[in-house]
């Protein structure tokens, strides 16, 4: 699934063809892929038609396009989506779910599509509600304009806790949050009630740097310790952003169809039966959660 780093790159994307366009049409070809649009607001393709995006915001591994101050397109990729800026007549092929087509005015006519192999990501429209702090509800980036929509977020991502390079997130109350669990730190990193952004792939890497095994119990580890971690997680993650994210295949790529490439860096996920690069002890991989954990046996001792 795309953790954060992905979902960031594809929202950096969006944000220049969108912002500042009008959405003139849309067509669904999956209704399924509607399947977190609530009908009462009215029907997707008549809320988003005409409607101009005011930005492209995310927070962990959501994306929304404000669209006025009460509503906002809701994007989530699931296993496998993909969202692609395409040119018009793009022959895209059979995973095609939703087309919108915009204008904007320095880019002209463009098709923004929604594609989804498994047909577990999806797109709606949803009510935006206030959040309970004074800061932007999510990750924006450069400064799009002005309004209540920055302070507001949608109700389906509500819940989702702030994620580690938002400007806003308190360290100090996730420490607190963490020094209280008594299950395996990779747990806690992967609770997107706590953080949010981070799954399998990043919870590895970012445990290998610190060294703490992925079994760790949460309130055993200091408060030293969660600050390492806590700025590995970021190290982890500035990163990926920098190499574009992590592809393994072809279903993560960015807005314009390119693999990000990550994976060349990676130390621990996916890396079983290889040397540590610190150690030269063999990275093992353990069943967890109905994936796996990956590490080093020698740096990330279980205590």
């Amino acid at each position: 699934m795309p953790e954060l780093p992905e979902v960031e790159v594809v929202r950096s994307g969006l944000a220049p063809a969108l912002v500042g366009g009008t959405i003139t049409s849309v067509e669904v070809l999956e209704p399924r892929s509607l399947k977190r649009h609530d009908a009462h607001l009215g029907a997707f393709e008549s809320l988003v038609t005409g409607a101009r995006p005011l930005a492209v915001a995310r927070r962990g591994k959501f994306l929304w396009v404000p669209i006025s101050d009460q509503f906002a397109i809701v994007g989530h990729l699931g296993m496998s989506g993909q969202m692609l800026l395409r040119t018009p007549g793009f022959a895209e092929d059979g995973l095609l779910r939703v087309r919108f087509t915009l204008d904007h005015p320095e880019h002209g006519e463009l098709w923004w599509h929604f594609v989804d192999q498994r047909i577990f990501g999806s797109v709606a429209v949803d009510r935006l509600v206030d959040v309970s702090d004074e800061a932007d509800a999510g990750f924006f980036g450069r400064s799009p304009g002005l309004g209540a929509w920055r302070r507001r977020i949608p109700s389906q991502v509500a819940h989702i806790a702030r994620d580690p390079l938002d400007p806003a997130f308190d360290d100090d109350a996730w420490i607190r949050a963490v020094r209280r669990k008594r299950v395996g730190i990779k747990r806690v990193l992967l609770d997107q009630n706590l953080m949010s952004g981070v799954g399998n792939i990043y919870a590895d890497e970012s445990l290998w740097r610190s060294g703490l095994h992925y079994e760790r119990i949460a309130e055993a580890v200091s408060v030293a310790k969660l600050r390492g971690l806590l700025g590995d997680v970021r190290d982890v993650l500035a990163q990926a952003l920098v190499e574009g994210g992590t592809s393994f295949d072809a279903q993560y790529v960015n807005v314009n169809g390119n693999s990000g490439y990550f994976s060349h860096s990676l130390n621990a996920y996916g890396q079983q039966g290889k040397p540590c690069p610190r150690c030269g002890t063999e990275i093992r991989r353990e069943s967890f959660m109905n994936r796996g954990s990956h590490f080093c046996p020698r740096c990330q001792r279980k205590r």
